[in-house]
């Protein structure tokens, strides 16, 4: 427990660096928040007074200075934009994000562990070449291209997907909310006509997602399965005449696991910020998507919060990492 405090204590200098960055960062972009809102009618007297309101006027350090005030009682200020608390958008945006992103990183696990573990079983046969051609596809090709690319061929030339429109089609009406994940909350409804639409909606980001993360999980799973398998610990387990099913999954497998799950964890950071350019092609109602429109019209308040909240993300994953290295291996202890 000792251990996992002073890993809480090492989180607070790294949220202090985001804050402190993005802050500044934000303020050096182009662009003028209160020339935008004022419109390109607006004369120079109206768009001080807009100016004077948001408090853009101040030196930096006193605008720094309110935003942590505000930080400290929850505040992440009003996205002009919708006229909405910061945080109220990011909690209702954050489910639909949370859902493409976990069901690509599942998507991509079940086809990248079962692909390296085959490649590395069979180094030099044909699915280990398959295993190299996917995954310099999946490395080459940018996410944007590849979601444009989906929607080209499954959407306009065979008609197999739907119209990339966002979560549900039109005509539907979502269930009531419970978790935010339409496929569950469709479910826990009884509503099977929501849940095909919904889970259709979800394919073709869902994939364009799991073939950018697929490369990555499926190099490590192969090279740490070929390390693995050369040890001696595995040539002692097939001397003693186990079936190389056991030998593969139960022996190679588990001590393979560790640097598949440190890669787990950097592709779903990595997913976190494709995120956004996938939500921008498939018109997804995510925190990614609406951080780009605060980012177009310059408004501050929400890709404050979105980094925020991204940064939040990253260092619980990290945390949670290390306490699945704890399960994996017993040699990696938390509190050692």
């Amino acid at each position: 427990m000792r251990a996992l405090a002073r890993r809480l204590v090492t989180i607070v200098p790294t949220l202090i660096g985001v804050v402190i960055v993005t802050f500044l960062l934000t303020r050096v972009l182009p662009g003028d928040p209160a020339a935008y809102f004022a419109g390109p009618t607006a004369d120079q007297a109206s768009i001080e007074q807009i100016r004077t309101a948001l408090g853009l006027d101040r030196p930096l350090p006193v605008q720094f200075a309110a935003y942590v005030k505000d930080l400290a009682t929850g505040n992440l200020g009003n996205a002009l934009s919708t006229g909405q608390p910061v945080l109220s958008e990011l909690a209702t945006r954050l489910p639909a994000s949370a859902e493409l992103t976990l069901c690509a990183l599942i998507l991509s696990m079940a086809v990248a562990i079962p692909l390296g573990i085959l490649a590395a079983v069979r180094e030099g046969s044909f699915v280990d070449h398959a295993c190299r051609v996917v995954t310099t596809a999946g490395v080459s090709l940018p996410v944007f291209f590849t979601g444009l690319l989906f929607v080209y061929v499954f959407y306009y030339l065979l008609g197999w997907a739907p119209a990339p429109v966002g979560r549900l089609d039109v005509y539907l009406s979502e269930p009531p909310r419970i978790t935010g994940f339409l496929t569950l909350d469709s479910l826990l409804a009884g509503d099977l006509e929501v849940f095909r639409a919904a889970l259709a909606q979800l394919a073709l980001p869902a994939a364009t997602l799991a073939l950018f993360s697929l490369a990555p999980i499926a190099r490590m799973t192969r090279a740490s399965m070929l390390s693995v398998l050369s040890s001696e610990f595995v040539r002692t387990a097939r001397a003693a005449g186990l079936k190389p099913r056991t030998v593969v999954l139960t022996y190679a497998f588990r001590n393979a696991m560790l640097p598949v799950v440190t890669t787990l964890g950097m592709v779903f950071s990595f997913l976190l910020g494709a995120n956004v350019l996938v939500e921008k092609v498939f018109a997804w109602p995510g925190i990614g998507s609406f951080a780009i429109e605060a980012l177009i019209q310059s408004d501050y308040a929400p890709v404050q919060g979105f980094v925020l909240a991204m940064a939040l993300l990253y260092v619980a994953l990290n945390l949670a990492i290390d306490l699945i290295y704890g399960l994996i291996d017993p040699r990696v202890r938390l509190d050692a």
